[in-house]
């Protein structure tokens, strides 16, 4: 690895715009903090292990199958990554929240997200930057377009719902 680069902390932001869904119909899709399972494409569950959905300090519990993991003998589910991930703030008037990534098997340390629903010409846009320290077997161009397309399939999915229960 780059000397360089194991000095700094890798920082990226991937958005998409909503074409049909405006921001204050998606916004509360994000807010429930314990339900990413229910958008995005490779979270196999999500759920609450700490403190009340959508509340500063709870913490979920998230698995699935999308990110190259560290490797661990004594796991039952050799395949499954998984992440424990603290939300930090949330901002319901701004239409953000920030969370950090507290303990998971993928290599991810000193993980900071944001997300954040943009209002703007009968849509909205979703920004989701990152900061993490660099990980061993990565680049970080190649974890921007797993965000990319993650992002892209989920808010796709969130639109969806929104325009079949209307």
């Amino acid at each position: 690895m780059d000397q360089n680069l194991s000095q700094r902390k890798w920082e990226a932001k991937v958005s998409t715009r909503l074409e049909k869904a405006r921001a204050d119909q998606i916004w509360p899709l994000f807010e429930d903090f314990f339900g990413l399972h229910r958008w995005f494409p490779s979270l196999a569950t999500c759920h609450g292990i700490h403190g009340a959905n959508g509340e500063p300090g709870c913490i979920r519990y998230c698995s699935g199958f999308g990110l190259k993991r560290e490797q661990n003998a004594n796991e039952s589910n050799p395949g499954l990554s998984w992440s424990k991930e603290r939300l930090v703030a949330l901002n319901r008037a701004q239409m953000t929240f920030t969370y950090e990534m507290v303990d998971c098997n993928i290599g991810f340390k000193s993980y900071v997200s944001t997300i954040k629903v943009i209002p703007g010409d009968g849509g909205a846009v979703v920004e989701w930057c990152i900061s993490l320290d660099p990980v061993a077997g990565w680049e970080l161009r190649d974890l921007v377009a797993k965000y990319e397309l993650g992002l892209q399939l989920m808010v796709e999915k969130m639109e969806a719902a929104i325009f079949e229960s209307s």
